[in-house]
């Protein structure tokens, strides 16, 4: 569609909504990226801000009052915003972090005594709801959670997804459903729980051993699911869950019900009954389901962190993972790097990188599909952290410059996620320097000791220390939990200044965490390079148990960029080392081409 129609067609549907607020008798309407799940990653069915505001990333919130409409985002995505809001009346709202409610405070700044903010419960997260409406009653401005006004303008709206939800089994799946059921039960006991509601759809993998593909590279299925002491109910879309998988339930005690029904089941709870729900990972709407004579506990979702820690065993199948994710990528790169340097070669642009790369992995054994969508940014678009190549606007990698790409994959063993940044042509010194600042930040925190239960926040400035010395820094925090063919973004563990150095963030042995420090110049390039690291114990002192990082990813890291002048003996040490591991591991499983890049890409500085 021309530009000019986009223009358009984003016009008449602020102006429909419009006229949906007038007749609704509302000011002011909030359209979060969120669902009743509180996914990342959302279903087209609620992708409103997407469709109201044409912006694509990830993170935002949507606003709109007669006179006015903007998208909140943070840094990761101001360049994207600006480009794809540009020739709207829609205005970038920047905010420091994912986690801010600046929209709230401009919200009471804006509106006067008496107007009204819609914002649909159903998919609004109780903690923001909390603060949303405390900030508005202060000002007099009344808030309503009772509508839908998508609803009304939204005429195509996508339906549910329908796809079959299939089970995660042995030997991938080590703890059975049964046992993981258990688990959760004895957590709510020392709750003083009878019941335990949960909406986050990974915490709901995890805890029944099933899998989907509702939701975009994330291997998991729209349900909610009430936990009692001794059956559970599955609220999950009829047609989903195949007959046998069905029978498997039923004997664990675990019964299915339509998905719609999971606010009735919370509404027909009993009068002195105790109900365990945590309170960031529940809609406002879900918790206004509960009638007013049940006892809530609030409390962090007892799965959150049994998923986290990954066991021994599944730590054993994450590293063969690692061991045929990296074979891919030598591949890969084994492919791509004869053809930058082919002058008669057909051009070779940034899509072609996401389409060869899961070219790649979908060779090796047990994948499922990539893991996120590729980011594939040649110079000036690897500055944008996000970034998405399309066909219509992607780059062409020629020239001299850097490449940078992340990417990862879905396996039956694990859940992958690696940034890799390669020379094209000639790099300039200064292209050089930011490379080899990045790596330091790799390794300073790759190397890093730490007592058991530092909360996760707290490590982020080891990696930034070297940037930062050079009067740098980047926008994103360093770091993520990685599920085990779950979300590639998991909880509880987040490292990053921008997270609240809360207990639940304590770093605990068998979490999987990325490290990914940057350097972003917008216009220039882009640089990141990321591994998966798994806590480990290293020792015990008369100070306590010290963890260790095992890093798990497993391919090399380019040394033509390195300015080797910055890096101290240590550090230089810590790469050889590293890529000697990565030449030991993956030799079995490459040949050819593949292996002679290895050999080339590992040799020692």
């Amino acid at each position: 569609m021309p530009n000019h129609d986009l223009q358009t067609a984003r016009t008449n549907r602020l102006a429909q909504l419009r006229a949906a607020m007038a007749q609704h008798g509302v000011d002011a309407v909030i359209v979060p990226s969120s669902d009743p799940h509180l996914s990342e990653y959302l279903p087209g069915h609620w992708k409103g801000r997407e469709w109201l505001s044409d912006f694509t990333g990830s993170v935002g919130t949507f606003i709109a009052t007669f006179d006015f409409a903007g998208v909140w985002t943070d840094g990761r995505y101001w360049t994207q915003a600006e480009s794809e809001l540009a020739g709207s009346e829609i205005a970038l709202m920047k905010i420091p972090g994912a986690a801010s409610m600046l929209h709230v405070d401009w919200l009471a700044a804006n509106l006067a005594v008496g107007q009204t903010v819609a914002v649909d419960a159903r998919v609004l997260g109780l903690a923001g709801a909390r603060l949303l409406e405390t900030a508005l009653k202060a000002k007099g401005v009344v808030l309503r959670t009772d509508i839908d006004v998508l609803d009304a303008v939204w005429s195509e709206r996508p339906a549910l997804p329908a796809d079959a939800i299939f089970e995660h089994l042995p030997p991938f799946a080590s703890v059975t459903r049964a046992d993981k059921l258990a688990a959760t039960r004895a957590a709510m006991e020392a709750h003083g729980a009878g019941f335990h509601f949960i909406s986050t759809l990974d915490d709901i993998a995890y805890l029944f051993n099933l899998r989907g593909a509702d939701v975009s590279f994330n291997p998991v299925f729209l349900a909610h699911a009430l936990i009692g002491r001794a059956d559970a109910t599955l609220f999950v879309g009829e047609g989903k869950v195949p007959e046998d998988v069905r029978a498997r339930l039923e004997a664990d005690g675990v019964h299915l019900a339509p998905y719609a029904n999971a606010v009735h089941a919370l509404q027909s709870l009993p009068d002195g009954a105790t109900l365990l729900v945590d309170p960031r990972r529940i809609t406002a709407g879900m918790r206004a389901a509960v009638p007013y004579g049940v006892n809530v506990v609030e409390a962090i979702n007892p799965t959150t962190f049994a998923k986290s820690k990954k066991l021994d065993s599944e730590a054993v199948n994450v590293r063969a993972t690692m061991e045929q994710d990296g074979a891919a990528l030598c591949a890969f790169f084994a492919e791509l790097e004869p053809l930058l340097l082919d002058a008669q070669r057909q051009p070779i642009n940034e899509v072609d990188i996401d389409t060869r790369i899961t070219a790649a992995r979908a060779r090796r054994p047990n994948f499922i599909s990539p893991s996120f969508s590729t980011i594939a940014g040649f110079n000036s678009n690897g500055a944008i952290m996000h970034y998405r190549a399309v066909p219509e606007g992607c780059a062409i990698i020629e020239g001299d410059g850097l490449l940078l790409i992340d990417s990862g994959g879905q396996y039956l063993g694990g859940t992958t996620d690696i940034t890799r940044v390669i020379p094209v042509g000639t790099p300039s010194d200064a292209q050089k320097r930011d490379y080899t600042l990045v790596l330091r930040g790799l390794i300073n925190l790759s190397a890093t000791r730490f007592p058991r239960g530092t909360r996760a926040p707290l490590l982020d400035a080891i990696a930034r220390a070297p940037i930062w010395a050079a009067g740098i820094d980047y926008g994103h925090g360093t770091g993520h939990g990685v599920g085990y063919f779950l979300n590639v973004h998991e909880g509880p563990q987040t490292i990053s200044p921008a997270v609240p150095p809360d207990p639940h963030t304590a770093m605990e042995p068998g979490m999987i965490t990325s490290i990914e420090p940057g350097i972003y110049r917008p216009g220039r390039w882009g640089i990141r390079i990321e591994n998966l690291v798994l806590n480990e114990s290293a020792e015990t002192t008369e100070f306590g148990e010290y963890l260790a990082f095992e890093t798990l990813t497993l391919c090399p890291i380019d040394t033509r960029p390195i300015d080797k002048s910055l890096l101290r003996a240590d550090e230089i040490a810590w790469l050889n080392d590293y890529h000697a591991t990565v030449r030991a591991r993956l030799t079995p499983h490459v040949e050819g081409a593949a292996f002679e890049w290895l050999m080339l890409r590992t040799e020692a500085i």
